[in-house]
């Protein structure tokens, strides 16, 4: 396995991320457990989750399997850099959303318990909170960090704008900030290129891509609809008729190369110098088996081209629309 920093910080991490979202509604616990006992096997040591994982009738219940995992023992809490997130809705009550203080304290509690950790490595905000000042947030953030309940915080799903206001607020208050972004980012949507990135880089926040093979589109869905093993319905199956052809010439170029088109995509994004690991989130140990493959996948600088050919990408703004 493979390490690198997570941003500007001291953390080390794999360069494969384990993303839990499927683990209750999609993934039975035990298979959960043996899921996330390979990926350590492995030397994956870096897990998301976020509190609302589980389902809207069993928020947390992604925690909880997490938790019962540590709680089985052999130091796996200890081999483990633990993200979990913040933001989204778990009750009705009117103070158990967004990023207010209070928020921040009871969702962090419960998300400690539920875990059955003392501790949350990288606490990440799940979406940007419009209505919740910064110096408020980072505030509630210091006072969790000082009682040693989160060592890190992380961004999800932030604009360019909303990592240098968050970063600008933490250097007012000679506070670190975040140390990550989390964002959808894959070789058919790379919108991230535009700001997101080039903010990240400035402030030194790693970038932690989630949808890498963006629902499957990037894992060979026309060879599997061939063979029979997978048929694209809703809007998956619409996007893969507008751009059919775009996804003909990319598991074409990846049987050039003599690799499974996911591993030629997660491949490119361990290629860019912005990412720190991409979110993987095996259903099953065949997955997790396949996305340790693309570890071993090197693409050389007319590869990259070409796939830059097939799925063209962003200049930084302004300069990708104006002179």
């Amino acid at each position: 396995m493979q390490y690198t920093h997570l941003g500007r910080s001291g953390l080390k991490v794999s360069r494969l991320c384990l993303g839990t979202m499927n683990f209750g509604p999609q993934t039975e616990e035990a298979d959960a457990h043996s899921i996330m006992d390979s990926a350590h096997e492995a030397g994956i040591n870096f897990f998301d989750t976020a509190n609302v994982y589980g389902g809207v009738d069993h928020r947390g219940w992604t925690e909880e399997i997490i938790g019962r995992w540590f709680a089985k023992g052999g130091e796996r809490r200890e081999h483990t850099v633990l993200a979990t997130k913040l933001y989204g809705t778990m009750t009705d009550r009117p103070n158990e959303s967004k990023l207010s203080a209070l928020n921040i304290r009871r969702a962090l509690d419960a998300s400690l318990k539920r875990l059955q950790t003392d501790y949350i490595d990288v606490y990440q905000f799940h979406h940007i909170d419009r209505d919740t000042p910064w110096d408020e947030i980072w505030q509630a953030i210091e006072v969790a960090v000082q009682q040693g309940k989160i060592l890190y915080s992380g961004s999800s799903n932030f604009a360019g704008w909303h990592i240098a206001q968050a970063q600008e607020a933490a250097r007012r208050r000679n506070y670190t900030g975040l140390v990550s972004e989390q964002s959808i980012y894959n070789l058919f949507r790379r919108e991230l290129e535009l700001e997101v990135i080039p903010a990240a880089q400035q402030y030194g926040l790693g970038l932690i891509p989630w949808s890498p093979l963006q629902g499957g589109l990037l894992g060979g869905v026309l060879k599997k609809e061939r063979e029979g093993v997978r048929r694209t319905e809703g809007r998956a199956a619409e996007t893969l008729k507008k751009h059919q052809d775009q996804i003909r010439q990319y598991e074409d170029f990846a049987d050039e190369l003599g690799h499974e088109p996911g591993d030629v995509a997660l491949a490119w994004l361990l290629h860019q110098p912005a990412v720190t690991a991409p979110i993987v989130g095996p259903r099953t140990q065949e997955q997790l088996d396949a996305a340790i493959r693309a570890l071993d996948v090197s693409l050389d600088e007319d590869a990259l081209k070409r796939l830059d050919d097939i799925f063209p990408g962003h200049r930084t703004a302004p300069e990708d629309y104006a002179w």
